[in-house]
């Protein structure tokens, strides 16, 4: 059973999106806001294709598995803007950037550490095998 074209506008209008700003944003070099909001689309988009990969693993499961690895490569693409948008200077300052051991600047900064605390909590559990052996006292 195919999807029918219009069954999917929210997805379109959001790839439409990325590529007007795609188009319209070559000029300038990334800053914070431009990737916190990226993060926030990368991890969505990470949570998409999750529920996907579970869903069409049982019925067709090597598609499921290569949405599982798409699904990887984009907790590393997150992990990477994450990592930038550490990297840039913060606004409030006066160009210092911010040491990657300092713990994030607090709010409105502190979002994009949540967010990516929060995926990264569910990556380790799904790809983490539990210990169902009986531990030693």
């Amino acid at each position: 059973m195919t999807t029918p074209p219009d069954a999917l506008p929210y997805l379109r209008a959001a790839t439409a999106g990325l590529r007007h700003h795609h188009r319209t944003s070559t000029e300038q070099p990334a800053d914070r806001a431009h990737l916190d909001t990226l993060h926030a689309h990368l991890s969505t988009l990470h949570q998409l294709l999750d529920r996907l990969a579970e869903k069409t693993r049982p019925s067709h499961p090597a598609a499921g598995r290569h949405l599982a690895t798409a699904h990887t490569r984009l907790w590393q693409a997150g992990t990477a803007v994450h990592d930038a948008f550490h990297t840039l200077p913060n606004s409030a300052d006066t160009g210092t950037d911010c040491a990657p051991p300092r713990l994030p600047e607090g709010p409105p900064f502190l979002t994009i550490c949540h967010r990516h605390l929060a995926t990264g909590h569910a990556v380790r559990r799904k790809t983490t095998p539990a210990d169902h052996t009986a531990r030693a006292s």
